[in-house]
Parts: C-alpha cells; sequence; structure tokens
C-alpha cells in the first residue's frame, strides 16, 4: 500500500462499494461519503504501518468501524446499525464472496420448503408479492408472513457470523 499507484487503484476499486455499503447502514449521504473519506485518510497516513493481507475486509471492517464509533459519539443505538449491516448482507447476496454464499444457503436450507420457496422468488427472481401469490393460490398477506418470517430467521442466523471477522463477508486477497 505504500506505492501510490496502489493506493489510487485500491480508491478507484473500492469507493463506490464502501460509498454504498455506508450509506445503506447510515442512511446519510454526506455521512455515508464523509466516513469512507476519513478511512482512506486513515489508511494512506498509516500506510508505513499497517501489514494487510486482504484490503477488502480491512476497508469494510474499518467503514463499518467508523459508523460505530459515530454512532456511539452520539448516543446512538448500535442495534439498529447491526440489523442494517444484516440487511445489507441479504440484499447484496449474489455480489458476497462464495463462502458467505455458502453460509447463506445453508441458512436458507433451514428454513421451511414454502418459506424459502416465497423468499427466493421474492429476493433472487424479483417477483412482487402479487405474482407470488397468485403463482402459489396463496393470499397476499400469507405471501408478506412468509417473507418476514424468512428474513427474521435469516438475520437471526447471520446475527453470529456479523461479528466474525469481516474477512468472511468480503474475503478478497489484494
Amino acid at each position: 500500500m505504500k506505492n501510490p499507484e496502489i493506493f489510487e487503484q485500491t480508491y478507484t476499486d473500492y469507493w463506490q462499494k464502501l460509498n454504498a455499503f455506508s450509506y445503506t447502514m447510515t442512511q446519510d449521504k454526506d455521512l455515508a461519503q464523509n466516513i469512507v473519506q476519513d478511512v482512506f485518510i486513515d489508511l494512506w497516513e498509516r500506510k508505513d504501518d499497517l501489514n494487510i493481507n486482504a484490503i477488502e475486509p480491512y476497508l469494510f471492517r474499518a467503514v463499518k468501524n467508523q459508523i460505530f464509533k459515530h454512532y456511539q459519539n452520539n448516543r446512538f443505538d448500535k442495534t439498529i446499525m447491526e440489523d442494517k449491516f444484516e440487511d445489507y448482507i441479504i440484499d447484496n447476496f449474489s455480489t458476497i464472496d462464495p463462502e458467505v454464499t455458502d453460509l447463506l444457503y445453508s441458512l436458507l436450507d433451514k428454513l421451511p420448503e414454502k418459506r424459502k420457496e416465497v423468499l427466493l422468488m421474492y429476493k433472487f427472481q424479483d417477483m412482487s408479492i402479487d405474482q407470488i401469490a397468485d403463482e402459489l393460490g396463496i393470499s397476499k398477506q400469507t405471501v408478506k408472513n412468509q417473507i418476514s418470517s424468512a428474513l427474521k430467521q435469516l438475520r437471526e442466523g447471520l446475527k453470529d457470523l456479523t461479528w466474525l471477522a469481516p474477512i468472511v463477508f468480503f474475503k478478497q486477497n489484494f
């Protein structure tokens, strides 16, 4: 990371992903950008002292920590941030590291069959609640209940994963 070209490439490669992640958690465009900027400034300032094996997990963990620090300083309930992080993982399922995808598939396999089917249709086939209800011959309310229950079950399963080193979530060698 001591090389300015590598740093610049890292910035180019990760700025947008980190900013999207930060915004998802904060819902504040300026705050999200400031946090990501602070992470990159810190990375550059500490480039001689850091020994990073995998840059992506490091950056995501740094952004997440900065967000928590910001809200902690402002006496914000951290559980809200944890839920947003889990939502981000669920909503961005297809773009996440294959190891996490495997873990999520194992959580999906634990869902009751009908609940799993409804969730997959909703999240991965981008079907509307109306379309799912029509296709499966069930009420819209049942579809909503199944989606809600499935997401709740996945979130519960992800709670343990959330605090594992983000290397598990965003593992990629630099």
